[in-house]
Protein backbone atom coordinates (compact mmCIF):
# COMPACT_ATOMS: atom_id res chain seq x y z
CA UNK A 1 0.00 0.00 0.00
CA UNK A 2 1.05 3.50 -1.00
CA UNK A 3 0.72 6.35 1.11
CA UNK A 4 -0.16 10.00 0.42
CA UNK A 5 1.03 12.67 3.24
CA UNK A 6 -1.03 15.95 3.68
CA UNK A 7 0.57 17.57 6.57
CA UNK A 8 -0.01 21.00 8.43
CA UNK A 9 -3.67 21.84 7.38
CA UNK A 10 -4.34 24.91 8.58
CA UNK A 11 -7.96 25.17 9.92
CA UNK A 12 -10.03 26.74 12.53
CA UNK A 13 -12.91 25.62 14.40
CA UNK A 14 -14.51 25.95 17.84
CA UNK A 15 -13.84 22.52 19.11
CA UNK A 16 -12.75 22.40 23.11
CA UNK A 17 -14.56 22.38 26.34
CA UNK A 18 -13.58 25.34 27.25
CA UNK A 19 -16.72 28.27 26.85
CA UNK A 20 -13.43 30.97 25.62
CA UNK A 21 -12.75 28.01 22.82
CA UNK A 22 -16.54 27.33 21.27
CA UNK A 23 -17.19 30.79 21.46
CA UNK A 24 -13.36 32.62 20.00
CA UNK A 25 -11.98 29.00 17.75
CA UNK A 26 -8.84 28.58 17.68
CA UNK A 27 -6.06 26.69 15.06
CA UNK A 28 -5.99 23.38 14.78
CA UNK A 29 -3.32 21.86 12.31
CA UNK A 30 -4.32 18.18 10.81
CA UNK A 31 -1.61 15.80 9.21
CA UNK A 32 -3.57 12.87 7.16
CA UNK A 33 -1.30 9.84 5.70
CA UNK A 34 -4.02 8.17 3.31
CA UNK A 35 -3.55 5.07 2.54
CA UNK A 36 -4.32 3.25 -1.21
CA UNK A 37 -2.91 1.40 -3.86
CA UNK A 38 -1.32 4.26 -6.15
CA UNK A 39 0.53 1.50 -8.75
CA UNK A 40 -2.18 2.21 -11.66
CA UNK A 41 -1.52 6.47 -11.10
CA UNK A 42 1.96 5.08 -11.14
CA UNK A 43 1.95 3.71 -14.65
CA UNK A 44 -1.07 6.01 -16.13
CA UNK A 45 0.22 9.30 -14.74
CA UNK A 46 -3.54 10.45 -14.52
CA UNK A 47 -5.53 12.20 -12.11
CA UNK A 48 -8.45 10.15 -12.43
CA UNK A 49 -6.33 6.67 -11.38
CA UNK A 50 -5.00 8.39 -7.97
CA UNK A 51 -6.24 10.33 -4.52
CA UNK A 52 -7.20 13.48 -5.76
CA UNK A 53 -5.64 15.55 -2.53
CA UNK A 54 -7.07 18.62 -3.34
CA UNK A 55 -10.67 16.83 -2.95
CA UNK A 56 -9.50 15.24 0.38
CA UNK A 57 -8.24 18.51 1.86
CA UNK A 58 -11.90 19.99 0.46
CA UNK A 59 -13.52 16.97 2.75
CA UNK A 60 -11.49 17.07 5.58
CA UNK A 61 -11.73 20.67 6.12
CA UNK A 62 -15.71 20.85 5.50
CA UNK A 63 -15.81 17.88 7.89
CA UNK A 64 -13.47 18.78 10.79
CA UNK A 65 -15.41 22.39 10.70
CA UNK A 66 -18.89 22.08 10.30
CA UNK A 67 -20.12 21.10 13.81
CA UNK A 68 -17.81 22.26 17.19
CA UNK A 69 -17.16 19.29 19.15
CA UNK A 70 -16.46 19.10 23.13
CA UNK A 71 -13.23 16.19 22.25
CA UNK A 72 -10.68 16.45 19.54
CA UNK A 73 -11.05 13.14 19.14
CA UNK A 74 -14.17 13.44 18.38
CA UNK A 75 -13.58 15.67 15.51
CA UNK A 76 -10.90 13.84 14.12
CA UNK A 77 -13.68 11.05 13.93
CA UNK A 78 -15.85 12.65 11.92
CA UNK A 79 -13.07 14.04 9.54
CA UNK A 80 -12.15 10.68 8.90
CA UNK A 81 -15.18 9.26 8.71
CA UNK A 82 -16.06 11.80 6.11
CA UNK A 83 -12.49 11.22 4.14
CA UNK A 84 -13.42 7.01 4.33
CA UNK A 85 -17.26 7.88 3.06
CA UNK A 86 -15.68 10.13 -0.04
CA UNK A 87 -12.77 8.16 -1.36
CA UNK A 88 -13.50 4.32 -1.69
CA UNK A 89 -9.67 4.14 -2.92
CA UNK A 90 -8.11 5.00 0.12
CA UNK A 91 -8.03 2.14 2.50
CA UNK A 92 -6.98 3.38 5.33
CA UNK A 93 -5.64 6.43 7.04
CA UNK A 94 -4.11 8.10 9.84
CA UNK A 95 -5.21 11.59 11.06
CA UNK A 96 -3.33 13.65 13.84
CA UNK A 97 -4.87 16.59 15.07
CA UNK A 98 -2.87 19.19 16.43
CA UNK A 99 -3.72 21.92 18.88
CA UNK A 100 -1.13 23.94 19.46
CA UNK A 101 -3.12 26.74 21.35
CA UNK A 102 -4.77 24.05 23.87
CA UNK A 103 -5.44 25.87 27.26
CA UNK A 104 -3.23 24.47 29.97
CA UNK A 105 -1.55 25.52 32.79
CA UNK A 106 2.19 24.31 31.74
CA UNK A 107 3.98 24.89 28.44
CA UNK A 108 3.92 22.94 25.95
CA UNK A 109 4.21 22.95 22.54
CA UNK A 110 1.75 21.28 21.08
CA UNK A 111 -1.39 18.63 21.94
CA UNK A 112 -1.68 16.15 19.30
CA UNK A 113 -4.08 13.07 19.08
CA UNK A 114 -3.52 10.40 16.56
CA UNK A 115 -5.78 8.14 15.02
CA UNK A 116 -6.45 5.21 12.51
CA UNK A 117 -8.83 4.12 10.94
CA UNK A 118 -9.48 1.15 8.43
CA UNK A 119 -12.51 0.98 5.59
CA UNK A 120 -12.98 -2.68 6.98
CA UNK A 121 -13.32 -0.64 10.17
CA UNK A 122 -11.16 -2.75 12.36
CA UNK A 123 -8.62 -1.15 14.21
CA UNK A 124 -5.04 -2.07 13.86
Amino acid sequence: MERICITGLELRAFHGVNREEREHGQSFLLDLVLEADLARACRSDDLGDTVNYARVIKTAAAAFTREACNLIERAAEVTAQAVLGEFSAVEALTLRVHKPDAPVKMTVDDIIIEIYRRRDGMPQ
